[in-house]
């Protein structure tokens, strides 16, 4: 297994790796959307949210050598199930091969963000 981990995603806040590769698999951590530099939770919609959480993603299977083609399932926690449609038409633009997918309503997220999206890629 192989941690992966770069400066242009956000750290991880806990006792957990961005991303592990095993073999040909990457399972990255849930992404929230904390702006890189800053540090600091960016948005206050649910677009902008969902736009920034998934460019973190977008950058951590940059580190793995892969991009959004390659994952193959998403795991998608929404703080409020209204957003559900406003969340999809942000998500459509970036995983276009439509991977496997869950999506569930929350009770909350960390630091009350309205979204948080994780993923598997194949990079074999």
């Amino acid at each position: 297994m192989k941690k992966i981990n770069t400066k242009k995603a956000p750290a991880a806040i806990g006792p957990y790796s961005q991303a592990v590769m095993a073999g040909n698999f990457l399972f990255a951590s849930g992404q929230i959307p904390i702006d890189p530099a800053s540090g600091e939770i960016f948005g206050t919609t649910i677009e902008e949210q969902a736009q920034r959480a998934i460019e973190n993603v977008g950058a951590i299977l940059a580190e793995a050598g892969a991009d959004y083609t390659k994952v193959v399932k998403t795991t998608c926690f929404l703080a409020d199930m209204a957003d559900f449609a406003a969340f999809n038409a942000v998500y459509e633009k970036y995983f276009t091969e439509k991977p496997a997918r869950s999506c569930v309503a929350v009770k909350q997220l960390p630091k009350n963000v309205l979204c948080e999206v994780e993923v598997t890629a194949w990079l074999g």
